[in-house]
């Protein structure tokens, strides 16, 4: 029998996606490629990017040519690798320099870190992940092993929930139906509870909570803001602790409070009424 073959771990485009005569596919694929690499990953090769991203092997050899004649890949003849290239820090540098709430929040964040003693998150929606955007630490035991530029997955972070309940109900069931394409079957049952019960917290506490279902030693509590603007924003902060140490009851009893707290006064100061 042959061996099984794993899940791609990036989706270059989502069925609803690939049904609309107006998305072009092949640029999906081209950023599929970029999003492949994580932190501390210097190279991967068009085998490792095919297995990654479910693309065959002929058309990631065509996308890795182009992205290295374009800047955003280097390649590497050493180790038939593909590096990055030095054209995509532009573009962050560019979106990070711009974004006015980053500058803003940030005292604020390592206000509350320093306070509750965790790691204060800002992220956004980046496709069907969570981006962060900046992180402040406040417990030198305790830092969460993300950087600035990192995805973690919407469906069961506390980040993503929020930006999900922060929705009207019918857009909410929308996303849903939406988010289970990219979702493996048998993983989509555990997500939907998660976004159930995070849709009960909101109701009830205005938070949503992740309890060790992205990472089974975090605990993290998240609330959702519209950044102000041409186009409004849905983005989260989070507020994670190390699951040993912490409990559900203490997240909405104690750190909520000051979560949300931090985020209306981001919001107040975004609004130009501070």
């Amino acid at each position: 029998m042959p061996t099984p073959t794993a899940a791609p771990t990036v989706l270059p485009e989502t069925p609803a996606q690939r049904e609309d005569p107006d998305f072009v596919t092949s640029v999906a694929r081209a950023f599929a490629i970029l999003r492949c690499y994580k932190r501390g990953e210097r190279t991967l090769g068009n085998k490792d990017l095919s297995l990654r991203t479910g693309l065959p092997r002929s058309t990631i050899a065509r996308l890795t040519h182009t992205l290295t004649e374009l800047g955003y890949l280097e390649r590497l003849d050493a180790v038939e690798k593909y590096a990055l290239g030095i054209a995509v820090v532009g573009f962050g540098q560019t979106y990070l320099g711009a974004l006015d709430l980053r500058q803003l929040a940030r005292p604020l964040m390592q206000e509350l870190a320093d306070e509750v003693k965790a790691t204060v998150s800002l992220a956004a929606r980046s496709g069907e992940e969570m981006m962060f955007i900046e992180l402040a630490h406040g417990n030198p035991t305790f830092a969460l092993g993300v950087a600035v530029g990192e995805r973690v997955p919407r469906g069961t972070s506390a980040l993503g929930r929020a930006c999900t309940a922060a929705l009207a109900p019918a857009d909410r069931e929308r996303r849903l139906d939406e988010f289970s394409r990219t979702v493996r079957h048998r993983d989509w049952p555990a997500v939907l509870r998660g976004f159930r019960q995070a849709f009960a917290d909101y109701e009830q506490h205005g938070v949503c909570l992740s309890l060790g279902d992205w990472n089974k030693d975090v605990f993290g509590v998240s609330v959702p803001l519209v950044a102000p603007g041409d186009t409004p924003r849905m983005m989260a902060f989070s507020c994670s602790l190390p699951a040993r140490s912490t409990t559900r009851e203490y997240l909405i009893g104690e750190v909520a409070p000051r979560l949300k707290a931090m985020r209306d006064r981001v919001a107040s100061g975004m609004s130009g009424s501070v």
